[in-house]
C-alpha cells in the first residue's frame, strides 16, 4: 500500500543518522584521506528499477577513493519534461558520499555505471534504465557546461529535494539556499514516497 503524506509532513519512518555516529564513521574510515562531500541523484523508469538503483550504489561504494556515507528513500515520480503516460514512472533516489576524486573523475565514474547498466541517451528527457546526476561537490560552483555545479535544475525539482532533504534536513544548495526552503517553493504533485521500498546502505 503506498502511503500518501499531506504538504509539509515528513514520512515518519525516516530517520536522519546522528552526527555522532557519522562521525564515528568518519574517523573509523582511513582509506579516505581529506574527502568531499558529494550529492548524486539516481532515477530508473526502466527494467527492473530497484533493483537497478541498488546496483548503481553498490557500483559507486566498490569505486576507489568513495564512500556512500548515506542512501535516501525511494520515491516515485512521473517523468520530467514529456507528456504525462508517455513513459513508465522512475523510482528516484538520493546517496551522500565522501570522495576525494575530482568532479571531473566523478563525473566519469557515473557515465560509467550509466554505461553499464546500458544507459541510451537518443533522446532528450527519453526513459532510461539508470541517470546518475552529481547535485553537488563541496561548495563548488562553476559553470562549466561539461560539469556545472550545482546541477542547474536540482533546485526546481521536488524527486531531488524531497530524498535528499529526508536524509540531510539541514543540507544547503550551493548558491541556492537551505534544500527545506527550496522544496516548499516547488510542486510535489507526482512525486510519492514510497515506503514499502528499501535501498541499502553498502555494508
Amino acid at each position: 500500500m503506498t502511503a500518501y503524506f499531506t504538504e509539509g509532513q515528513s514520512d515518519p519512518t525516516v530517520q536522519p543518522v546522528p552526527a555522532s555516529v557519522v562521525e564515528r564513521v568518519d574517523a573509523a574510515d582511513t582509506t579516505l584521506q581529506n574527502p568531499k562531500r558529494a550529492v548524486l541523484s539516481l532515477g530508473s523508469n526502466l527494467g527492473n528499477r530497484l533493483e537497478t538503483l541498488q546496483g548503481a550504489i553498490d557500483a559507486l561504494e566498490d569505486t576507489p577513493g568513495l564512500r556512500v556515507k548515506a542512501v535516501s528513500p525511494v520515491y516515485e515520480t512521473e517523468p520530467w519534461g514529456v507528456e504525462p503516460g508517455s513513459q513508465p514512472t522512475y523510482f528516484n533516489a538520493v546517496v551522500v558520499l565522501k570522495t576525494t576524486l575530482p568532479p571531473s573523475s566523478l563525473l566519469e565514474r557515473a557515465h560509467a555505471i550509466e554505461e553499464a547498466f546500458h544507459r541510451v541517451r537518443d533522446e532528450r528527457w527519453g526513459p532510461r534504465t539508470i541517470d546518475v546526476d552529481i547535485v553537488a561537490y563541496a561548495d563548488v560552483v562553476s559553470g562549466d557546461p561539461v560539469l556545472t555545479l550545482p546541477h542547474p535544475h536540482a533546485h526546481e525539482r521536488a524527486f531531488v529535494l524531497a530524498p535528499w532533504h529526508d536524509v540531510e534536513p539541514e543540507a544547503q544548495l550551493p548558491d541556492r539556499g537551505p534544500v527545506a526552503h527550496l522544496l516548499t517553493a516547488v510542486t510535489q504533485e507526482g512525486v510519492l514516497p514510497r515506503p514499502d521500498l528499501e535501498l541499502r546502505l553498502p555494508e
